[in-house]
């Protein structure tokens, strides 16, 4: 069946000629408000059978028997968008990376209104594989797009991970106190936060001062009149403050001041919970609990060079924890390329991994046991600039063996990576260089830590792997 789909390119384009057709067309579209309207020419029965909402719309737009056309409006969508729709109906084509990433979440946003759930599939796949970093970025927005629409499942729950795995992202960001109240309450409510407790009631106090900015600096100016203003601001995330994850010292300092903007039962129950654990006999923990402590399953890997216990360290590594911490979330470390199946060049590399965020590089040294890394939370790309990021790391495994490992953190971020479509993966200003076009393979420490060999001898690739790390 692989020789078939040689001929569908031919089949869209024609079918893009037909949408270009100014004789035979039988149904226009207005779309957009004044001032900004522009008129489509389609064909009913392409429309018909390729969306279920074009389609209702047509059966309730019936042509007159004096008319030539069927006229509907579409005052939802802007003309440029829906024409980026207009040639995926037809052609079943689309070139993403032509477009803003803005634009592609008004064109998922218009596929849901339209029935076009393939398309809706596609392009969540699409932002949640390429452009995490993106996503990130602009967390607000892209959360709050996503809670708006039920068949946007994939999207909302690659936020759901990503605000449990790294809360501080969406907490610590600049513009923080002004996400929207239904969307913060959706954060704080996640079993699976990984943040304590205090620090959760800190972030939300915080937000709720924020939207009453009238209210004294110092909870002890506070009058009745105040408390009552900040208890209606957050009487929909105090129900989900585990209050009693607290330790006693944590409740008296950081809640206690704030006593009255608490359902009266409630505090009277915390009073009595935390007055007996300050009893001589209790022993109370010196530190409030986390959501989630759950420990993760063993890590599969589908690698040549390293185990799934490399995998696991560097996981640690990408979340800066300790060795001796436990992961709390599962993964995935999903095989991108290798050079033994896809080819040892750039060019490959590339093809296959640019516009791929969170990735790790793994390159087996030939005639050693000697294994290198890096781990890269940006896209790569080819357009000859250098790659920003505080959060790349490279390392390596001295003859493969977990425990004798060297880890190497980013100091120069506007240096993390380096693009070049004549280079393969590039760390540094040759920090850790694969496959470059005008040299040999080097690690030569300039933008990084440390250097992760003992020696900057350029040396040949048995085998390079990339993975993408993805939260399952």
């Amino acid at each position: 069946m692989e020789g078939d789909n040689k001929l569908l390119p031919n089949l869209s384009q024609n079918l893009l000629e037909i949408l270009n057709d100014e004789e035979y067309y039988d149904v226009t579209i207005e779309v957009g408000n004044d001032p900004y309207v522009k008129v489509f020419r389609a064909h009913i029965v392409i429309l018909h059978y390729r969306s279920s909402y074009l389609r209702r719309i047509l059966s309730t737009n019936k042509k007159k028997n004096d008319e030539a056309l069927t006229h509907i409006k579409l005052s939802n969508i802007s003309p440029e968008i829906f024409q980026i729709i207009l040639r995926y109906i037809y052609g079943g084509k689309l070139f993403l990376n032509n477009y803003d990433n803005s634009d592609i979440i008004k064109v998922l946003v218009a596929a849901s209104e339209l029935g076009l759930q393939e398309l809706v599939d596609y392009l969540q796949s699409f932002l949640i594989n390429n452009k995490a970093s993106w996503i990130e970025k602009n967390f607000n927005f892209v959360y709050q797009t996503g809670l708006e629409n039920d068949s946007f499942s994939e999207l909302q729950e690659y936020c759901i991970n990503l605000i449990s795995k790294e809360p501080d992202k969406i907490f610590k960001s600049s513009n923080f106190s002004s996400i929207p109240e239904k969307l913060l309450v959706s954060i704080i409510q996640n079993d699976s936060l990984q943040m304590n407790e205090i620090q959760i009631w800190e972030h939300v106090l915080k937000w709720g001062l924020a939207q009453n900015p009238e209210l004294p600096s110092e909870v002890t100016k506070f009058s009745k009149d105040d408390f009552n203003t900040l208890k209606n601001t957050l009487q929909q995330c105090i129900p989900f403050i585990r209050f009693y994850n607290l330790t006693s010292k944590e409740f008296v300092d950081k809640v206690f001041p704030y006593r009255e903007i608490l359902p009266e039962e409630l505090c009277a129950d915390l009073l009595k919970t935390f007055l007996n654990l300050l009893d001589p006999d209790s022993k109370p923990s010196n530190k409030s609990r986390p959501r989630m402590t759950k420990e993760i399953k063993s890590i599969t890997v589908e690698s040549k060079i390293i185990t799934s216990h490399h995998a696991e360290l560097i996981l640690k590594w990408v979340n800066r924890l300790e060795i001796t911490d436990k992961l709390t979330s599962s993964y995935e470390f999903k095989l991108l390329f290798r050079a033994s199946r896809d080819g040892h060049s750039q060019d490959k590399f590339h093809e296959i991994c640019d516009f791929k965020s969170r990735t790790v590089t793994i390159v087996k040294v030939k005639d050693s046991n000697e294994i290198l890394g890096g781990y890269n939370p940006a896209e790569w790309r080819s357009d000859n600039e250098y790659g920003t990021t505080k959060d790349s790391f490279m390392f390596s495994f001295i003859n493969g063996r977990i425990e004798n490992y060297i880890l190497s953190r980013v100091m120069n971020e506007i240096h993390a990576t380096y693009n070049n479509y004549f280079c393969g993966p590039t760390f540094g200003e040759n920090d850790f260089c694969i496959w470059p076009g005008f040299m040999g393979n080097v690690c030569r420490k300039v933008s990084y830590e440390k250097p992760i060999r003992e020696t900057t001898d350029d040396f040949d690739v048995e085998e390079c792997e990339v993975f993408q790390i993805i939260w399952n």
